[in-house]
């Protein structure tokens, strides 16, 4: 594992308070009905590399967890052996879905009394676990939903994941799909609840506004939302907060608030060097992603201007493609990953850009619009 010193990290966010220096994203945790299965659909379609099991066999009697990696991208897999609990509860209400966004921080116990001072509800209080290969220093804090953040400090730390969990590496071995770190994810939130969770971010965990977007900005001719981005002080963090904005019909935001039953991680943005290559693979595996309208690509270049790569392999893909100020970006979503219409990924190549796409707004909502209509929840 890395052991980059905070010091050496610089802040691209300058009003940013910033006094909770995160190094990125440690882990993602999803409570899900089946682990086992689970884990093997994110090898098989997605391409990650199994790297450390707990279990029975490591000593885990109420549940069970499977560690995949790509790149910085850590996701836990996490279902119950046992009847009733936490876990339980959490599937139950929610479906499969996201609990934790672990944050690679320097001190633990240090991002725990900053946070809970400025009034962050404790998930758990600073704890050290250890094994063979050192020790993790780990707490957490609650924020919207039944999400919670967990902050890992695991400098003094060497081996697979971390104490609890034994290495896995099975004969099953795929090959990637070129997935390089989590570039932002999205929490949706109810009515009126936007402003509310980015002050928490803000206050709690001195987090800035990067950007907002309002109805206007986001909405169709049916339905729209309202969207903040924070971000922390060095960008490696960046947290989109979505909430419902009136529409003649139901939105995705709504649609997910009703089949998650809360607040929650709405999709899971990662990036990629080289998206015709990622997206064509993931194609190949079975992923399956919103299907953009041919007329789209008609005048996307007036709009967007020159880019490097060829328009038809992104056209037969339904890339989306936008600008600011800074480059292009490069991005494609997927349909949800789960039965429930919650949570699914963003696949994003920035060449430069720093913004979100807010020019693709409207035909990707129409996109997602045209799935909620099969579904009969528009």
């Amino acid at each position: 594992m890395s052991t980059e010193n905070t010091t050496e990290i610089k802040k691209t966010v300058p009003q940013a308070e910033d006094f909770l220096p995160i190094m990125g994203t440690d882990y993602v945790e999803l409570y899900v009905g089946n682990a086992k299965q689970a884990a093997y659909y994110y090898q098989q379609a997605w391409g990650f590399q199994p790297v450390a099991y707990s279990g029975l066999e490591s000593g885990s009697k109420d549940r069970v967890s499977y560690v995949l990696q790509q790149g910085k991208i850590r996701l836990v897999l996490t279902s119950p052996l046992q009847p009733g609990g936490e876990i339980n509860a959490h599937i139950d209400k929610h479906g499969d879905g996201v609990k934790v966004v672990a944050l690679w921080v320097d001190d633990a116990r240090k991002s725990y009394e900053e946070t809970t001072k400025r009034g962050a509800k404790s998930y758990f209080e600073p704890k050290e676990v250890s094994d063979e290969h050192g020790h993790v220093v780990l707490s957490g804090i609650h924020t919207y939903g039944e999400t919670v953040h967990v902050f890992v400090e695991r400098k003094n730390y060497s081996g697979p994941f971390m104490p609890g969990y034994k290495e896995y590496k099975p004969n099953f071995q795929v090959k990637d799909v070129g997935l390089k770190y989590i570039d932002h994810m999205v929490g949706n939130v109810g009515w009126n609840e936007m402003n509310k969770w980015c002050e928490f971010y803000a206050k709690v965990m001195g987090f800035a506004q990067m950007v907002s977007f309002d109805d206007k900005d986001i909405s169709t001719e049916y339905t729209a939302l309202m969207s903040k981005v924070m971000s922390n002080g060095n960008g490696r963090i960046k947290f989109p907060i979505n909430e419902p904005a009136e529409g003649k019909k139901k939105s995705q935001i709504e649609e997910y608030i009703d089949f998650y039953n809360g607040a929650g991680v709405q999709h899971i943005a990662v990036a990629t060097d080289n998206i015709i290559e990622t997206v064509t693979a993931l194609r190949d595996r079975g992923v399956e992603f919103l299907y953009v309208p041919e007329a789209y690509y008609d005048d996307v270049l007036d709009r967007v201007g020159e880019i490097d790569e060829e328009l038809e392999p992104l056209k037969e893909l339904g890339v989306l493609i936008d600008r600011d100020d800074e480059g292009y970006l490069l991005q494609i979503f997927t349909k949800p990953v789960l039965d429930r219409p919650t949570m699914f990924f963003e696949i994003i190549q920035r060449k430069g850009a720093q913004s979100f796409g807010k020019g693709n707004f409207k035909a990707l909502f129409e996109a997602i619009e045209r799935e909620q209509n099969l579904r009969g929840t528009l």
